[in-house]
């Protein structure tokens, strides 16, 4: 029969972007005693990856562990942004009630709607934590009403709306349960997770039920899965069987090799583990997502929602330009090959094809910033190779019309802007769904786009808001194609030869137009060294000398100015590219080129 255990609860920290959540439960740790008291501790330690430090995102969803007052709570740290909403959606299976953090100043945001739906829809309970109080221009009142009106946009129950609200600063280290009190420490966010999120249930004596919700990945010893015992007991050394709801055929039979809990941030070997703990097991190599371990006198598969399907391709293609080679150390198809397929190790949403050359792989993900992370990953580790635009995957439904990707997009911009932005969208088939004025001047637009609509908007967005709008989408699943869309206006300029980029030949060039490189940097025919003002690609000798005679003297080239090039980071060079062009990527260089590199077939190639 099912008992409570009652000294364990399971919790998922949920927010929209930037709200706070890895800074609070770095909090939660700290104030539990899972450091020494004189130990130093980085800030947001819960981003362990090199990527998530530096923009100060949260990609994967994390597992750690705190115990208060003889009560082991088990914290996962989930990400905020859309790309990574599969993430969510699975680790909701594992808990059995969430925290959601919302900021006192921005309130109530999109990414905020999604992950609350998403509990709701779990019959979840919620407790409402409203960070940033210490903000000078915090509105914690109003923030409670949009958070109230939310839940009953989103159909709540009696008791989820009978919630109860928090007030913290996860970064002062401070949580009150009025406004009017005196802040100490976290106790009340503690008391309130004890007091209001139920224990987790289940029956210890039926046959073992596990379902694995995330995956691990580590070079020592492969593939980890993650989930919560929902039945049983699960023992090392225990024979099991896998099977999967999706796969009726699967079923493999297996020993528990290794067995693990989580404490503060690390993993820590037990020999069994019971109804309600959140265990890693490693040692079984093709474990999945979505896959239960069973006993093998109870093999019944626990069901589970299929993973979002990618809405977005690139085609990772081989790097065959002039300077191939020169500076990536893993460069052959062997090697994109096999670091591609790896990286299905760990990451769920994303996909991975052969097409009919072995020099290119097509790669669907959940959104731009989903598939830059991985690029960024892959050239940091010694990668060299090339990526075509995104573009995106279409569906037919049953009468063969096709199907788009929509997003919903929803944008806080300054109000002298709000024209601009309205005009830009429109033109790339976006539909004006809500507008009203938001705090501080700012208009707030709802839009309904086609997802390619938005490939390459955020730079030029941010360009129209002089860089104070601020843009989020979530995907609002397939409609109707909505006609062609022009990308870009302006033309590139192309490098007529191979060479090294002189200060005289680009002293030239930039009166076309803004270049992307300056004097001294390697260039080859077809590569792409900035933008034309006007519609059409030129062709530009960057590596052209002075004639030198009697008369001319070398040093009037020094008088020459050069205006500054416009560097590209990784995602403006991915927005810029065109669907006729290629990024190149390495360790030390981003290079725009023409697929068709020399110039007679590429004219023969835009002829046809």
């Amino acid at each position: 029969m099912n008992t409570k255990r009652e000294n364990v609860r399971n919790i998922a920290i949920i927010a929209h972007v930037d709200h706070g959540k890895t800074t609070l439960v770095d909090e939660l740790l700290k104030q539990s005693g899972v450091f020494r008291s004189n130990q130093v501790v980085e800030d947001r330690v819960m981003d362990s990856g090199d990527i998530e430090k530096e923009r100060g995102i949260t990609i994967l969803a994390k597992n750690t562990a705190v115990t208060y007052k003889d009560t082991k709570i088990n914290i996962i740290d989930t990400p905020g942004h859309a790309d990574f909403g599969g993430e969510v959606e699975r680790v909701l299976k594992m808990v059995n009630g969430v925290v959601l953090v919302v900021d006192a100043f921005e309130g109530a945001m999109p990414q905020t709607k999604f992950v609350l739906k998403k509990a709701l829809e779990l019959s979840l309970p919620v407790i409402v934590c409203i960070n940033k109080i210490d903000r000078p221009e915090a509105r914690p009142t109003e923030v409670i009403d949009e958070v109230l009106e939310l839940f009953i946009d989103l159909d709540a129950s009696e008791e989820q709306l009978d919630c109860p609200f928090i007030f913290a600063s996860a970064k002062s280290g401070i949580a009150i349960l009025e406004l009017d009190h005196t802040p100490k420490n976290m106790e009340p966010l503690f008391e309130t997770i004890l007091e209001y999120i139920p224990a987790p249930e289940g029956d210890p004596d039926a046959g073992t039920q596990v379902l694995i919700s995330t995956i691990d990945y580590n070079e020592y010893v492969g593939r980890i899965g993650v989930g919560k015992v929902d039945n049983g007991v699960l023992r090392v050394n225990q024979d099991v069987v896998i099977v999967n709801e999706h796969d009726p055929d699967k079923f493999k039979k297996v020993k528990i090799n290794k067995l693990y809990e989580f404490e503060g941030l690390k993993k820590v070997e037990v020999n069994e583990a019971t109804v309600g703990s959140i265990v890693a097991v490693s040692g079984i190599s093709d474990i999945h997502i979505g896959d239960t371990i069973c006993s093998t006198d109870n093999v019944n598969p626990i069901p589970f929602q299929k993973i979002s399907e990618p809405t977005i391709a690139m085609h990772f293609i081989v790097n065959d330009s002039p300077l191939a080679g020169q500076e990536g150390k893993f460069v052959t198809s062997r090697h994109l090959r096999e670091r591609l397929f790896r990286e299905l190790n760990t990451d769920v949403s994303l996909r991975v094809e052969e097409t009919d050359t072995t020099e290119s792989y097509k790669v669907s993900g959940r959104g731009e910033l989903h598939l830059s992370v991985l690029i960024e990953n892959m050239r940091r580790e010694g990668f060299e190779f090339a990526v075509s635009k995104a573009e995106v995957l279409y569906r037919h439904d049953e009468a063969g019309k096709k199907l788009e990707p929509m997003e919903r997009a929803y944008l806080d911009v300054p109000e002298e802007f709000s024209g601009t932005v309205i005009e830009k969208l429109s033109q790339r088939k976006g539909e004006l769904i809500g507008m009203s004025s938001a705090n501080g001047g700012y208009t707030r637009l709802e839009f309904s786009i086609p997802a390619r609509g938005l490939i390459g908007y955020r730079g030029e967005f941010m360009t129209d808001t002089k860089g104070n709008g601020i843009i989020n989408t979530s995907f609002d699943g397939y409609g109707p194609y909505k006609g062609d869309i022009q990308y870009r206006k302006q033309g590139s300029l192309i490098a007529f030869e191979s060479g090294e980029a002189i200060t005289y030949g680009l002293f030239n060039a930039q009166e076309r137009g803004s270049l992307f490189i300056g004097p001294g940097e390697k260039v080859y025919s077809g590569m792409v060294i900035g933008q034309n003002g006007k519609a059409e690609d030129i062709e530009i000798n960057v590596c052209k000398r002075k004639q030198l005679s009697n008369t001319r003297s070398s040093s009037a080239d020094e008088a020459l100015r050069l205006t500054t090039p416009r560097v590209l980071s990784l995602e403006q060079a991915l927005e810029f590219i065109d669907t006729d062009e290629l990024l190149e990527v390495t360790p030390k260089s981003l290079r725009i080129r023409k697929k068709i590199l020399d110039p007679t077939m590429r004219k023969r190639a835009s002829r046809n």
